[in-house]
């Protein structure tokens, strides 16, 4: 028993002896990448080391560190021996200054209920005493009725004056306790949502000699995004089209960001990097389902593949599907280019998951403005502006609120998931182009000669331009396409529009000058057999 206790007193003793300082650090915040999904936190502090190992404990972090993430660097004599990350769910994320303040609103109303109850008090004391010297005041023998009528008016107005402050103040009292309890029904949501761990990080750093430098942390959180959106503006179909960039950001991780750097990248650095794998592809003859008659097993394809032939395949497949793969390289991309967006001005985002707008580019850019309208389907003219080269603008797809002539027209959605060298935005429509589309009745009849029934159908389209300077604008309609050879649709008068004869589509394109209205004749003719039925409108 005595070699056992000195043998584990040879082993404590050095443990106890040389066990490793940890000094805990609170880092700031300096810098935010924010990714379309989630965000990268970088902190950087200056340490202080003794010779020997060091254990750095960075603590109040967020409790959402995706934990491959984590990266330290050091800048000094010293190596960095190992990185760990865990929660700590005995110490909780501290107090968010907007529940301190919710607390000292509440504490100031309290103060005012004492306040209010204390006065009441006072009046009901006062209001006892004059009912307690009524009486004494009645019984008095040399009292005149004069003097009667003054000590029942001065009564009766002393009473009623306390009566009516004591409803005042109680009243006063229960707006306060509603007041109250509307902040402690918002303080009791958000330390819900502080009941959570607060993160950890240990970085286990070894020095030589006594050592001052620097240590960089970064990590990547989530519950935190953002998207874009823009503010459109064309003051004069003349001048370029103002772009104002704007990224939409939002964060509930845990930790407020007080005046940091912002980075808005649309880089997706879960996604692998690693050019995927393109496996065999086996196809054989189709088998039909096996079918069981008591018990016995049969094909009814002779040319079903042998057990071997499906074993080997197998074997191949779990081959394949034990393959190591490489792990995803944040800093390396393969695919789509990144776009970042540093900002130089330092923002506030608190932890609260709500939207916060951060402008982040403003451009412009030389277009070409045409107006676009369907009267088929509206008799609106819709102004769009043709933006060449736009690769160039680091635009992403994302919502747009239009202004024309400084006046709000609408909302629109930008789409620049396009192949074309030209992207085109929709910049609503103008009240000044005048459309209109009418059916013809005079050039429009319906024939039946030998087995064949003729429809002809006539429309005109009138374009009418009352702004004062003059417009280019497209005029897009339709015929009907025949998908049935006993159905012969032909055009017949297209005021020189452009027919596709695939789709059916008529496209003109024209300038029309200040107060100019011009006319466009659609009419096209449809034969079919007289017995059957064909609906054109």
């Amino acid at each position: 028993m005595k070699k056992i206790l000195s043998s584990l007193i040879v082993v404590v003793t050095p443990f106890l002896l040389f066990a490793q300082p940890e000094k805990e650090i609170k880092p700031e915040i300096k810098h935010v990448t924010v990714f379309p999904d989630r965000a990268q936190i970088d902190h950087e502090n200056q340490i202080s080391l003794a010779p020997g190992k060091t254990t750095l404990r960075f603590t109040g972090l967020s409790p959402y560190i995706d934990q491959q993430s984590v990266q330290a660097k050091g800048f000094g004599d010293f190596t960095i021996l190992s990185v760990n990350v865990q929660n700590n769910y005995l110490q909780n994320l501290e107090d968010n200054p907007e529940v301190k303040d919710i607390r000292s609103q509440i504490e100031a109303l309290q103060q005012k209920v004492e306040d209010e109850k204390a006065g009441i008090t006072v009046l009901e004391q006062k209001r006892s005493f004059l009912e307690a010297n009524k009486p004494v005041l009645l019984k008095e023998a040399a009292v005149t009725a004069d003097h009667f009528r003054v000590l029942t008016e001065l009564f009766t107005t002393n009473m009623e004056q306390v009566t009516f402050a004591i409803l005042k103040k109680q009243r006063q009292i229960k707006e306060y306790e509603k007041q109250i309890s509307a902040l402690q029904k918002q303080v009791a949501g958000r330390i819900e949502k502080q009941n959570t761990p607060s993160g950890e990080v240990t970085v286990s750093v070894s020095a030589e000699k006594q050592v001052n430098g620097r240590l960089a942390l970064s990590y990547v959180v989530t519950n935190a995004g953002w998207y874009p959106s823009y503010d459109i503006r064309v003051d004069d179909t003349r001048k370029p089209v103002a772009i104002s960039y704007k990224a939409n950001v939002y964060q509930s991780t845990g930790n407020p960001w007080k005046d940091v750097k912002l980075s808005f990248s649309n880089a997706t650095p879960w996604v692998s990097g690693t050019i995927p794998d393109l496996y065999p592809w086996f196809i054989d003859f189709y088998t039909q389902p096996q079918i069981r008659v008591r018990g016995v097993a049969s094909y009814k394809n002779a040319d079903a593949p042998s057990a071997a032939a499906v074993e080997e395949v197998r074997a191949e497949k779990a081959e394949m599907d034990l393959a190591p793969s490489i792990g995803p390289e944040v800093q390396k991309q393969v695919g789509e280019t990144t776009i970042t967006f540093d900002v130089a001005v330092p923002y506030t985002i608190p932890s609260d998951g709500k939207m916060q707008m951060v402008e982040i580019q403003r451009l412009t850019a030389p277009a070409e403005y045409k107006y676009v309208t369907l009267p088929k389907q509206s008799q609106l003219a819709y102004l769009t502006a043709n933006i060449t080269n736009w690769a160039e603008l680091s635009l992403q797809s994302g919502e747009a609120t239009l202004y024309f002539e400084n006046a709000f027209v609408g909302k629109s959605s930008l789409n620049v998931n396009q192949m074309t060298d030209t992207l085109t935005i929709s910049l609503g429509t103008d009240n000044s182009i005048l459309v209109k589309r009418e059916k013809r009745k005079d050039f429009t009849s319906k024939k039946i000669l030998g087995s064949n029934r003729t429809e002809i159908n006539s429309y005109l389209i009138t374009v009418r331009n009352n702004k004062q300077n003059p417009v280019n604008i497209t005029v897009k309609d339709q015929i009907p396409v025949s998908s049935n050879s006993s159905i012969e649709v032909q055009p017949v008068e297209l005021s020189g529009g452009r027919l596709n004869s695939q789709t059916g589509y008529v496209t003109w394109d024209m300038e029309i000058k200040p107060g100019e209205s011009k006319q466009l004749t659609l009419t096209y003719s449809v034969k079919y057999p007289k017995d059957r039925t064909v609906i054109l409108e």
